[in-house]
């Protein structure tokens, strides 16, 4: 038995930093040009694999679903889930080509990504071993297509089995899908202030208090960050914040996913919701200090 597993993406994450200060809340690159690198690193990244990192240095019995290529990067990928003690449940595709991403970071610690999706997107429901699928918890990171709608199927099937749903969408799924058919099952929904705008926008929600009227989704528990601004949780009861700490930011890369596993784990072990954004505070200022979205996760046993 698990007590988390999971269904997000997996993907190379090369880190680009040309120490080009931004404008107007861009980073310019003049066409025809050839930029000279201040520095390039390489890492493994997504979603899906960052934070079954994090659950598994936390102690907890972590397993991931995901499908990557039979190429270098995916062995790469499948080696660091190895070497973290987490049990691969996807599916590894012939030809395929694996995720990779380019972090594009500014010389203010900003950063802009882009994506290339890769085999992220194709693992369907009918390639799930759902006789392995044995967890307390699924946490789900944002897909598309083919796997979106794995993710759909999969968490209507678990959530009749009493398995809780934890969900942290990104803006291009909310701008995209109709995220209803899983909300209505969620346990948990943690997403930044400007994710929580828009998909209260898009769901017409009138409720002036934002996290509140998100909460009438039906979701049990909302979490709403805002970089270093208070940090809201919202259990249909209560409002809960924790203001983050001035520290010096490194690199942002990792940072939501590290605060979401951070809060999530908790409340597997059976923290309270103080307790869990303490935890998820700390797992992603830890990340924030320093370059990677996995290098400096905490290690330490909840259970």
């Amino acid at each position: 038995m698990f007590d988390v597993i999971t269904f997000g993406s997996a993907v190379i994450d090369v880190f680009v930093d040309t120490d080009i200060a931004e404008k107007k809340g861009f980073m310019a690159y003049p066409v025809g040009s050839k930029i000279l690198l201040k520095d390039i690193k390489f890492d493994i990244g997504g979603g899906g694999t960052n934070t079954a990192v994090a659950f598994s240095r936390l102690g907890l019995k972590t397993g991931y679903m995901g499908k990557v290529g039979d190429d270098t990067d995916g062995k790469s990928i499948l080696n660091v889930l190895h070497k973290e003690k987490i049990k691969f449940l996807g599916k590894i595709e012939k030809q395929g080509i694996s995720g990779y991403s380019i972090i594009l970071d500014s010389k203010e610690n900003n950063r802009t990504i882009l994506t290339f999706k890769g085999t992220n997107n194709n693992l369907k429901f009918d390639e799930l071993k759902l006789k392995k699928i044995k967890t307390k918890w699924l946490y789900l990171t944002s897909l598309l297509e083919n796997s979106f709608i794995a993710q759909k199927k999969l968490v209507s099937y678990l959530a009749s089995r009493g398995i809780k749903i934890a969900f942290n969408p990104s803006s291009y799924l909310i701008k995209r899908l109709d995220l209803k058919p899983i909300l209505k099952f969620c346990e948990v929904i943690i997403f930044n202030k400007e994710e929580a705008q828009m998909l209260a926008k898009k769901n017409k929600i009138k409720n002036k208090n934002l996290i509140k009227g998100l909460h009438d989704l039906g979701v049990k528990i909302i979490v709403i960050t805002d970089k270093n601004k208070k940090i809201w949780a919202y259990d249909g009861i209560k409002k809960y914040s924790i203001q983050p700490h001035k520290i010096k930011v490194v690199e942002r890369t990792g940072a939501g996913d590290a605060f979401g596993a951070g809060f999530v784990a908790g409340l597997i072990v059976n923290k309270s919701i103080e307790g869990c954004l303490k935890l998820g505070l700390k797992e992603s200022e830890s990340v924030l200090r320093h370059f990677g979205a996995k290098n400096n996760l905490l290690r330490m046993k909840l259970k």
